[in-house]
């Protein structure tokens, strides 16, 4: 079958594996068992908390019912969009296929999917139709029925509740795909615990998912360098993205990037969220821009998330390395202070200080910092939060979790957490959480110059006292830095994933050398 392939015997079980080619990194089935042992122990504890506190909400045995992504149609024609698995259960099974199902015992940890029966005319336009068995092997599960089996199956199986998945992505605002099929109206189902569980196992990675994180990032890392040494001015911005695209696939067999590729040249670079629909990537690179191209591939279903941000000529004029270092230098202060224990507020906070320190420096702003804090005058120039939990989702879960809950309020289990916070550029943190070991981050501090917020803040006497005019009006068509690296949490400080040229002078190096 494609891209999962089956390994050599242990312990009497054929090991299963995905790998897209033989440079690839082979990911162990191994890495979702483990996931879905992690969810059980912790739904085993979250039921009996409930239980001592006289709420007895679990009659019996209870079972994770989990449903998978469909295909879904261009709109009203018969072409599919390019499949993604839906992340809560890609994190559970590693399920490649749409249309599926997948339930566990939280008692035993047994684990069953329910594939789609297909018609045989599938063979003829899609391919071999595969067997419950060669898909039993293939994700190494227990069992596999069909999904009009699912009713009787697990009626057989006689559990005392189905846990479903209800909740709310605080980033999006939308609302997780509970899963429901013909028949579950027989069964007692609890939607109120899962949603807590699931993300709070999936904020924290363990080393089998680290280890794809790891290659995502280098596999972005070099698809980065390889774009610092072909651009030139005069090339297009999505000549740029199509070489980031085709050196992560030919490389690392990652099919998908994370998200929608930003390759914002000259003002552009102070877009956000440049290369949507409206502004796909398509201004024509010039001599003296500042480029901001922000790209992550995604393998596996694992994301990663960088920002490459540099000259198109290859050389730093005094505005442009003045800048760049001054976001460099916020960079790597929160990367030398993470640690479990630390507020993410505070690198947030942090990153500010030293970027005001820096422009302060270079003339761009005057007066006290403390001062320049107060009024929150980081917010003008990075009006976004300072990074995200990094996972199956690119803006993974968990960030904040009693805004997630569907019943209002976190897991018992947790201790409680920082709610969000209200000021300008705080309240757009993903996250406000103290860190811990094994989460992954990105740090991604910036400095924009956005005409709109510019053209605010000059006409507010809280912060136009700060800007000095003539070089903000002289900078206002800029662009902007941002620098971003992907990290995670060890026991005693982070390690960083990315692996690009950062300072000035490596940059103009790699640049240099793509130009001779």
């Amino acid at each position: 079958m494609a891209s999962i392939h089956l390994g050599g015997c242990q312990n009497g079980d054929m090991g299963s594996y995905y790998q897209m080619g033989p440079h690839t990194l082979m990911v162990p089935m191994e890495l979702f068992a483990l996931n879905r042992q992690r969810l059980c122990e912790r739904l085993k504890q979250r039921i009996g908390h409930e239980s001592n506190c006289g709420r007895n909400s679990f009659p019996g045995r209870a079972m994770v019912l989990l449903q998978g992504g469909n295909d879904f149609s261009l709109y009203d024609t018969d072409v599919d969009l390019e499949f993604r698995q839906e992340a809560y259960f890609h994190w559970a099974f590693g399920v490649l296929e749409p249309g599926v199902y997948g339930a566990i015992c939280v008692e035993t940890g047994n684990s069953i999917l329910f594939f789609p029966r297909l018609p045989e005319e599938y063979a003829i336009w899609m391919g071999k139709l595969f067997t419950p068995e060669d898909y039993r092997r293939r994700y190494a599960v227990e069992r596999v029925c069909y999904v009009d089996e699912m009713a009787k199956v697990l009626k057989d199986m006689r559990p005392g509740v189905l846990l479903t998945l209800s909740g709310i992505n605080t980033d999006s605002k939308r609302t997780a795909v509970e899963a429901t099929f013909d028949g579950i109206s027989q069964f007692n189902v609890n939607n109120k615990i899962l949603h807590s569980e699931i993300s709070e196992c999936r904020v924290t990675k363990t080393p089998l998912e680290i280890e794809v994180l790891r290659f995502a990032n280098k596999i972005s890392s070099e698809a980065h360098i390889e774009v610092m040494k072909a651009i030139r001015p005069g090339c297009m911005e999505y000549q740029c993205e199509a070489i980031f695209k085709k050196e992560v696939y030919s490389r690392g067999g990652c099919r998908h990037v994370s998200y929608t590729c930003i390759c914002g040249s000259g003002e552009n670079g102070a877009v956000l969220h440049y290369g949507h629909a409206g502004a796909p990537n398509n201004r024509i690179i010039k001599d003296g821009d500042m480029c901001l191209f922000d790209m992550g591939a995604s393998y596996y279903g694992y994301c990663s998330d960088i920002t490459c941000s540099f000259p198109a000529s290859g050389r730093f004029t005094t505005d442009q390395r003045n800048i760049y270092n001054a976001v460099l230098m916020a960079n790597r202060a929160v990367l030398a202070e993470i640690k479990p224990g630390v507020s993410w507020v505070s690198m947030h906070v942090l990153a500010n200080r030293v970027l005001l320190t820096e422009l302060t420096r270079c003339g761009i702003l005057c007066g006290d910092i403390e001062m320049m804090m107060k009024a929150n005058l980081g917010a003008v120039f990075q009006p976004h939060g300072l990074g995200h939990f990094m996972g199956c989702d690119v803006h993974d879960v968990g960030g904040y979790p009693e805004e997630a809950s569907s019943s209002g309020s976190a897991s018992p289990l947790m201790c409680k957490q920082p709610e969000r916070p209200t000021k300008p550029g705080l309240r757009n943190l993903r996250t406000a959480r103290l860190l811990a070991p094994g989460m992954v981050l990105t740090i991604e501090p910036g400095c924009y110059f956005i005409p709109h917020a510019l053209d605010k803040a000059l006409n507010d006497s809280c912060h136009s006292k700060f800007l000095v005019a003539k070089e903000i009006c002289r900078l206002r068509n800029f662009g902007g830095v941002r620098i971003e690296d992907n990290v995670v949490v060890t026991c005693t400080g982070a390690e960083l994933l990315t692996n690009v040229p950062r300072k000035v002078e490596q940059i103009e190096a790699i640049m240099c050398e793509g130009r001779s």
